[in-house]
């Protein structure tokens, strides 16, 4: 299990990764209330809440010491 950068709860990679739909134009579509990801300088990080990835977004640096 992942832990979120930023509040440091558990995420479940798994459920973070779950396809739930798909949109118009092919991409999938995952339920951003079961975790959510994002891909910064060549690692995937796990996120509990859409909140903590926006934190991470405008300063990953700080939650990467």
């Amino acid at each position: 299990m992942a832990q979120c950068p930023v509040c440091h709860n558990p995420v479940d990679e798994a459920a973070a990764k779950a396809q739930t739909g798909m949109t118009p134009g092919g991409a999938k579509e995952v339920d951003p209330k079961a975790g959510t990801r994002q891909f910064h300088d060549g690692t995937w990080y796990y996120f509990d809440t859409i909140e903590c990835r926006n934190k991470f977004t405008r300063s990953p640096d700080s939650y990467l010491k």
